[in-house]
Order: structure tokens, then sequence, then C-alpha cells
């Protein structure tokens, strides 16, 4: 025994022999640091003395004296790691006082394992054995494979792996990197890699040790201490990657097996998810993509515990950068470079399947989240590959139906994941026409619940309206008004729970209105048949639906009746399909009539009544004559408040006003229905308004394709408007009339009616000016004022004008 390896040499007993609790207090711990570190400092002081001195026996007993420091219990991982720090900083000047004197007369090799104490006995065996290899490299192979055996000595969990780690950190810069030494005692790569994963396996041994040491109430805090070590052993892999003569070959047929068994033997479901996380991030894509099965059958056999989805995603999500990373840019597309024979998708795609029906524990999410990543892979590696999406989804539907999982609720996880599948597949190829393409995504829509079918359907026609694609066959159009079912019909399996907020359910429509434009085709007969499927589907929604969305059809459809008119020299049928399509707006128009929604059918028929005197196919009069008497039929059955019934009236007029189809056998029964109507509104003023209205009709309303200019029925309007307002009792509103009266009276005197004389003028602005001063002060006074003051001004310009042009005198006309 040398006695400098005595502990009664110092004077004092190291404290690593102590196996008492370890102290919970920071306070404790900080103080147990601070005396650790103190002693090793004062140690390392007279080390450093008597290297100086080189008093080598004397200098080797502090060091053992110091490193005995490091065999405490008592420390927690990240106290005990400052300790390891400092001492193996003061180890660094032994290494460095070694190298450059040398002692050939002594074998410190040997002499250093007399050390009493196994700790501080590897510690100097390992810093002594560096030097010896880098002073003579034949050394090199054995002594890297007595230290890596020599440090089972050490059990402890905590001091066996900051041991081992302190050997790792030592041989990072001469391990052999060599296919063929030149000597075969200096050893080869595969001397290294043997050396690194034994001391990998040790080193993962002890970490997970340490989970099964002490009482199970601490097992917190135990993963805590674990999770701060992980990293010394995950060095060791980092290590490995590092080996420039480790080839592909070496990598499938020693490293990634010995890493591998090692993960998968201990049974711990820690240590496993983060070495299977630190293979994929430590060695090259290169490497992943030639040894993925052999890597995800690992994973179906990992414990329980481990999250396999996490570990399988990170992996995905690697090689598909590395592919958009490193592959060639053509146009928006990214050219693969995966191997071709690397089939990439078809290997994870069994794997996965593979992993699924093992695992039976895994949570349907989970199982999902797998989906949606290999989802992922297809398209950024595959992108062309639309089959491979289908797949995925399928398989996807195929695991919910061994669940018996249908009908799945918007507030479960598995909706979500569910839901982040489908969003990725509209968002990816940003192209309704390429999702309806895979036969597997209604299916899989068909097992959300109510509520998510909706929400999936907006999310594609929202994505429809933002890229403008256009819908151009009968076919498609079928497929996506079939996907977005619920969004334009209610839930017949809930009738109770279709309640939305109005404004909500509003802008949900407005939006599928404007899915219903985009239904487009250059050939007319497809937009025709286009139109025929949207109806089908969208017929069937409830009056709250069909206000929104029947409407856009019937535009649709006329202006494809101009198309049709327009290319009536091509098409000898034109005439025929014309009255189809008018057919097909009069029955649309007929069903929002019907669902309680006259003022809108009246508007659409009298669109329609337009469109077909302008169109002018066979047969137009009498079916735009069906169409005004339509609209005439909703204003005198279905409308009942004295508003809509004079804006009805008014538009009727107007719109019959504009046509010049009709025969006079047709003509005059729409003008008299027209004045009698406009006689029969309620109120009066309602009634002077609607008379005047008519007016019109005998003067600009068309006989034969001319205006009629009828001064005689003209002036009749006009004095039956201002023998209604007469009758009127409230002083301000009979005024108001006047003033307005007065405005129509110069209009037709204006163009030229001959029967409207200056004496008639003058008598309704007397009649103005005699009434409104007595009006009281108020807001409508104000309005009426205005409106009189500004038909005053217009006449004094008339009166004030030397234009020739002028059809009429203004001479004679006393506006005071």
């Amino acid at each position: 025994m040398y006695p400098w390896s005595s502990s009664s040499y110092s004077g004092q007993a190291p404290n690593g022999g102590q196996s008492r609790t370890m102290p919970n207090g920071l306070d404790d711990q900080e103080k147990l640091l601070a005396e650790a570190i103190g002693a090793a400092r004062k140690q390392a002081f007279q080390m450093n003395h008597f290297l100086d001195k080189e008093r080598m026996l004397d200098a080797l007993k502090c060091a053992s004296t110091m490193l005995s420091e490091l065999r405490t219990s008592m420390l927690s991982p990240k106290s005990y790691y400052e300790l390891y720090m400092a001492v193996t900083n003061e180890l660094c000047h032994l290494e460095l006082y070694l190298s450059e004197k040398s002692h050939k007369e002594t074998d410190l090799y040997e002499l250093v394992q007399y050390s009493h104490t196994i700790a501080p006995r590897l510690y100097l065996l390992i810093t002594v054995g560096i030097v010896y290899i880098k002073n003579d490299s034949t050394l090199k192979r054995s002594i890297l494979k007595d230290l890596v055996e020599m440090c089972r000595g050490v059990q402890h969990p905590l001091r066996g792996l900051f041991l081992r780690n302190y050997l790792l950190q030592c041989t990072r810069n001469i391990l052999p990197d060599v296919l063929v030494a030149e000597n075969e005692h200096e050893g080869n790569v595969y001397d290294a890699i043997d050396f690194v994963l034994t001391n990998f396996a040790e080193m993962n041994k002890l970490w997970v040790r340490m989970q099964h040491q002490g009482h199970s109430s601490e097992k917190t805090r135990r993963e805590k201490e674990r999770e701060e070590l992980k990293i010394l052993v995950g060095t060791n892999l980092v290590r490995l990657s590092q080996l420039e003569s480790a080839t592909l070959e070496t990598y499938k047929r020693l490293i990634l097996p010995g890493i591998l068994e090692q993960v998968v033997s201990c049974r711990d479901a820690i240590a496993q998810e983060y070495l299977m996380e630190c293979i994929i991030q430590v060695f090259p894509d290169e490497f992943h993509l030639q040894t993925l099965d052999p890597f995800l059958k690992s994973c179906a056999q990992l414990e329980t515990g481990v999250n396999v989805k996490n570990i399988i995603i990170s992996l995905i999500e690697r090689l598909a950068a590395y592919n958009q990373r490193s592959g060639k840019t053509s146009g928006n597309a990214i050219d693969a470079i995966i191997p071709a024979e690397v089939e990439l998708f078809e290997v994870f795609s069994v794997q996965v399947a593979n992993i699924v029906q093992t695992r039976t524990d895994m949570p349907l999410e989970d199982t999902i989240s797998l989906q949606v990543a290999l989802l992922s892979l297809a398209q950024k590696v595959y992108a062309d590959r639309v089959d491979y999406v289908d797949k995925v989804l399928g398989t996807t539907a195929q695991i919910l139906d061994r669940m018996n999982m249908n009908n799945i609720s918007h507030l479960l996880s598995v909706n979500q994941e569910l839901s982040r599948l489908l969003r990725i597949c509209i968002d990816f190829y940003n192209n309704a026409l390429t999702i309806i393409q895979l036969s597997n995504f209604c299916p899989l829509l068909e097992k959300f619940d109510y509520t998510s079918r909706k929400s999936l359907a907006l999310y594609l026609v929202m994505n429809i309206l933002e890229n403008e694609t256009q819908v151009t066959t009968a076919e498609q159009a079928d497929s996506l008004l079939t996907i977005i079912t619920p969004l334009i019909k209610d839930d017949e399996t809930n009738t109770t729970n279709n309640s939305t907020d109005a404004e909500e359910f509003a802008e949900e429509q407005g939006v599928v209105a404007r899915f219903i434009h985009l239904l487009k085709s250059e050939e007319p007969d497809m937009q025709y048949k286009m139109l025929q499927t949207a109806r089908k589907h969208l017929g069937n929604g409830g009056g709250q639906r069909l206000k929104h969305v029947l409407p856009p059809l019937v535009f649709a459809a006329y202006q494809l009746a101009f198309k049709y008119k327009a290319i009536a020299e091509q098409d000898e049928n034109w005439d025929k399909k014309c009255q189809k399509i008018v057919q097909y707006c009069h029955s649309t128009i007929s069903a929002l009539a019907k669902a309680d929604l006259p003022d809108l059918a009246l508007r659409l028929y009298l669109q329609g009544a337009l469109v077909i005197g302008e169109i002018r196919y066979t047969n137009h009069e009498t079916v735009a004559y069906e169409f005004m008497t339509q609209a005439f039929s909703l204003y005198e059955d279905e409308i009942s408040d004295s508003k809509a019934q004079l804006a009805a009236i008014t538009l009727i007029m107007s719109t019959f006003e504009q046509m010049s189809c009709f025969g006079e056998e047709n003509a005059e029964p729409l003008r008299t229905n027209c004045a009698l109507a406009a006689s029969k509104l309620l109120k009066k003023p309602d009634q002077c308004r609607g008379v005047v209205a008519c007016a019109a009709l005998f003067w600009s309303g068309k006989q034969n394709g001319e205006e009629m200019r009828d001064e005689k029925r003209t002036l009749d309007c006009l004095k039956k408007g201002a023998r209604i307002a007469s009758q009127c009792l409230d002083t301000g509103v009979q005024v108001q009339l006047y003033v307005e009266l007065l405005n129509h009276y110069l209009f037709y005197f204006e163009r030229g009616n001959s029967l409207i004389t200056v004496a008639m003028l003058n008598q309704l602005i007397a009649k103005v000016n005699e009434e409104l001063p007595n009006l009281e002060p108020s807001e409508e006074t104000k309005q009426i004022e205005s409106h009189y003051k500004n038909t005053l001004a217009h006449l004094r310009t008339r009166m004030e004008s030397n234009d020739a042009t002028l059809e009429v005198s203004f001479a004679g006309i006393t506006l005071n």
C-alpha cells in the first residue's frame, strides 16, 4: 500500500462514505456544496503546489483526496454537477503537467490503481490513461477498452454517470476514427464504436436505475432529477454521430442495432422516449432514410408510457424538412430528392399501421395525430400523389369504423385532430376540385357530428371563395354541394338543436350565395345542368335559407338566357333552351313565394319580365305577361303592409313602364290594373303618390314600341292626385304632397304636355305659399321647405334661361 493512498494520511476522513439521506432544503444543498467545493479547492491548491515542487506522490495524494469529494451521496444532481465541474477543471492541471513531463521511470497507470477508494482511483486512472494514449498511440486500443470496463466499478447511479461522462469527455478527441489503422494496436473506428456503445449501455443502465431507488412518494423528484441528467446519456449518441469514418453501412450494421437493443431492453419509458428522440436529432437524414424499418419496428416495442406519436411525428417532420431543404425547386413545387428505392410513404404507412395495431393502449387522438403526420409527409414529399393522401384518409376512416366511432362530438379532442386532418387537405391543395377527387374525404367527413361538418363545410367554401375556384361541370357541383350539405340543410337527426344566431346564420348563407356565382362553365348547356343540380340541393333548405340562396340561382339563369341569345346564330335550339330557363326561373321563384317571401318573389318576377322582354324569344309576350300577373297576384294576395304595398305597386309600374314587348291587348289591362291598385291604397298620401306615379305609364309607357305621350290621361292622373291630396286632413302631409305634385306637373310641363298650363302651376304654387307658413316648426317642416325652395330655384333658373332648345315657355309663372 502506497502511503498517499491512505485516508488517514490527510488527517481526515473523506465524506464520500456517508450514506445519509439527501437534504431537500435549498439552503442545505448550498451549504453542503460550498463545503465540498471549499475542501476540493484546498486540496487542488496543495496538488498544484506539489506539482510545482515536482513531488508527484504528494500531488497524487492531494488529487485523490480532492476527488473523494465526488463520493458524496448528499447532493442533488444540479449541485453535484457544479462540484464535478470544479473538481474536473482542477484535474486538467494534473493532466497538463503529466503530458509535459512524462515519467517513464514511474508506471503512473499502475500506481494510481492503488488508491483505496474506487471513484478517485478511476478518475485518476482516466486522467493518466489519456496522457499515456497521447504520448503513445499504440496503447490507445488497450487502454480505452481497459478504462470503459473498469468504470463498471462505480455502480452508484449519480456518481457512475458523471464518472463515465468524464471518460467520454476526455476521449472525445482521441477516439480512433479510421477504417484501417497503420498499427492495429491504435484501433479503428469499429473499436471507437464498441467503446462508445459500451459506455452508452452502462450509462443508460445507471440512469434507469435512478428511477427505482428510494420511496415511491419521491417518484416525481426522481423523474425531475433524471430529466436534468439525460443529456449525459445522450452525449454518447452525439459522439457516435461525430465519427467521420462511420459509414451508412456501419450505422446500419453496428451503431443503430446496438442503440436500439439497449433502448428496447431497458424497459423504461423516460429513457426510451428521450433516446429515440436523440437518434432522430443527432444522426444524418440520409442514415434515417435507409434505416426506417428497424427504427419504426422498435417504436412498436417501446413501453406503454412512451409517447410514440411524438417520436414518429418528429421523424416525419425531419425527413419532410430535409426534402424541402435539399430538393430542387421547379416553379412552385419542390422536386423530391428522396431516393427512388426508399418508398418513404409506404414504409411509414405500414409501420404506423403496425404500431397502431400493436399498441392498443394508444389514445385515439394520438392515432389520428399519426395519420395527420403521414398526411403531411405525403403532401410535402409527394405533392403530386393524391392517392397517398386519399389512402391516409381511408385508413383513418377504417380506424374509426373498427372502433364504431360515428357522429363524433365537436367537444371531443379526437374531433379536433380529425378536423385538422381535413383542414390540412383543404389548405394544401387550395383547390376544391382536387378535394372531391379524394374518394375517402366524404366518408370521413360523415363521421363528424352536424356542428363539425357544418364548420368544415364553411371552411371549404371560404377556401373556394378566397382562391376563386370555378366549378365547371355538373358532377363537380354535385360533389361540392353534397360536401357542404350541413350549410344548406338542417340536421334531420336532431331537429331541436338547429337554432343559431341570426346574424351568423345570414353570414353563412351569404357565403353559400357567393359560392353559387362560381358555378361557371364556358358551355351554356353545362351551365344549365349545374343550375339544375344546385336547385336540387338548395331547394330543401327551408324558407330562412331560400331567401339567401335561390335569388343567385335565378339571376345566374337570367344571365344564361342572355348568353343563349348572344349565340343564337350558332345554336338553332336557343329559343327552346331559353323557354326551359324561364320555366326553371318561374318554378324557383314560385318556391320563394310558397316559402312566405312575397316581396322577394315579386321583385324576381318583375326582373324576369324585363329579361324576357329583352330576349324576345318565341311566345315571349305571353310569358312576360304571366310574370307580370304573378307579381300582381302576390301584390294583391300576400302584401298587406301599406308601405310595402306602395313600394310594390311603384316597382310594378316602373317595370311595366320600361317594357316594350307588350301589344295593346296585354298592355291596357296592366295599365288599368296599376291605376286601379294605386287608387285602392289604404292611406290617402299613398293613394296620391301611387296615382301620380301612374301618370308615367300614359306618358313614357310603351305602345307598339313607342312612348304613348297620352296628354289627357297623364293630366287626369295628376288631377286625381291633387284631388286626393286636398282630402288629407294633416296640413303638413298635404303641403308635402302639393310640393311633390308641383314637381310632377313641372316634369310633364317641361316635356311638352300642352294640357298643363302656367295657370295650373301658379295655382299649386299659391296653394303651397298659403299653407306652408302655417306649419309648426319641426324636422319634417324643414324638409318640406327645403324641397320647395329647391323647386322654386329650378323654376327661377328656367325662367331666367335664354336656352332656345326649351320646348315650353315659363313666362307668367308667379313665384311669390
